[in-house]
């Protein structure tokens, strides 16, 4: 098989294309509604009436005929959210006293703010100069949405907003699509687990931590399966395991090296490959492709075993992925621009993807690189929370030049 290592832009359409065309979800469940949340839509949410129900007032004030404004008015009585007015429609040269939330009576056409009205002994007046529009300060009913509207469309991810429309239309439960399942392998004899003991030249299995947290945060399970040492017997054991899985992740031994075995055990498998690498950094040496499975393919990727490089291409390739499994029809991954805070050196031939603190208030959006010592350093990435992108063959980037940041 020959190396296939593709530009930034081109390795992400590729992973869109496949997400798109081949990332179909496992099923779908019915759960209670606040146990939806973090889940993706799996069937429409139609609104069960008109929203509002009822013509709203948007302040409290008086429910007036508009054209009665100027005029002395008797106020004939109140209404409040959650009550309607049961007496007779409004007349000429009346007002009713209303509430925010409550429904207009019969007759009004509007609601003057009741900051803009003065009254006394029972007669009210509107100030001086003060016109009223019709329907000013009332939503009409039906404004939001009209009965059978689709409100929530398949493959929505349930946020509160989401939650807050759901529960509007009046579903206790709602059906969404089984979350994916993702198997992590983290490959490695320097690699020991959290509770053993371990000798200076060893690595605690972070990455496979990592990886679960970044699993769970995109809507998939996370599996963690145990470490596959250096040997083609126990890495093809923990791939024929892991092939099982809706998605297969594994960290490490995609590089050039003696004991970088990650890709001949998955041409074992019959894998097709992708791509081989990318030109970015962190992250270049980057695996994807797909494995024959009894589902049919089991789409894989290979990442570097540096912590950084592994985060990166998840948020990068394996994210959009994995949306595209949960059911989310919005799968790209988010950038947005920020003014740079310091100059930064360029010159790579890379896209590079840096750790970087995005901070902003009411007069902007600036974004910082973290100082770290490369794709290994855990500790500077936790200081940021975001990725600055400094694109390849400019030699200098300064203070204050707008740049993209991948959200993290």
């Amino acid at each position: 098989m020959s190396e296939r290592v593709l530009p930034f832009e081109q390795a992400l359409e590729e992973v869109l294309t496949q997400a798109r065309s081949g990332g179909s979800v496992r099923g779908v469940e019915v759960v209670e509604l606040l146990a939806g949340a973090g889940r993706v839509l799996a069937a429409v949410v139609v609104a069960d009436r008109d929203q509002p129900a009822f013509d709203r007032a948007t302040r409290d004030g008086y429910a007036v005929r508009s054209g009665d404004v100027g005029k002395a008015l008797r106020v004939a009585g109140s209404v409040r959210a959650g009550e309607s007015w049961s007496g007779k429609a409004l007349g000429e040269g009346e007002a009713i006293e209303i509430m925010t939330g409550a429904p207009l009576p019969v007759g009004a056409d509007a609601v003057v703010m009741v900051e803009h009205t003065a009254l006394a002994e029972e007669t009210l007046r509107v100030e001086a100069g003060r016109s009223l529009r019709v329907g000013e300060n009332v939503v009409p009913r039906g404004a939001e949405t009209l009965a059978g509207n689709v409100v929530l469309p398949v493959g929505r991810s349930l946020g509160a907003a989401e939650i807050s429309v759901a529960a509007s239309c009046g579903l206790a439960k709602v059906q969404v699509f089984a979350r994916p399942k993702v198997a992590i392998i983290a490959t490695g004899d320097e690699l020991v687990e959290l509770d053993e003991p371990m000798e200076a030249w060893q690595i605690r299995n972070s990455n496979s931590y990592a990886l679960a947290a970044l699993v769970e945060a995109a809507g998939g399970v996370g599996l963690r399966l145990a470490i596959a040492r250096d040997t083609l017997g126990e890495l093809r054991a923990q791939v024929a395991e892991g092939r099982e899985a809706d998605l297969l992740l594994l960290s490490g031994g995609v590089s050039m090296g003696k004991y970088d075995l990650v890709e001949q055990v998955l041409r074992e498998f019959r894998a097709e490959f992708f791509f081989t690498g990318a030109l970015i950094q962190p992250g270049k040496p980057i695996v994807f492709g797909r494995l024959p499975s009894e589902k049919g393919w089991t789409y894989f990727f290979g990442l570097p075993g540096n912590p950084v490089s592994a985060q990166v291409c998840f948020a990068l390739f394996v994210a959009p992925m994995l949306r595209a499994l949960a059911g989310r029809t919005e799968i790209a991954p988010v950038f947005v621009e920020a003014r740079l805070s310091e100059g930064v050196k360029g010159g790579a031939r890379v896209t590079r993807f840096l750790p970087a603190e995005l901070s902003g208030g009411w007069d902007g959006v600036g974004v910082r690189v973290v100082g770290w010592q490369g794709s290994g350093d855990v500790v500077a990435n936790a200081r940021g929370n975001g990725y600055v992108v400094l694109p390849a063959g400019v030699e200098h980037f300064p203070a204050g030049l707008t740049v993209r940041v991948l959200l993290r």
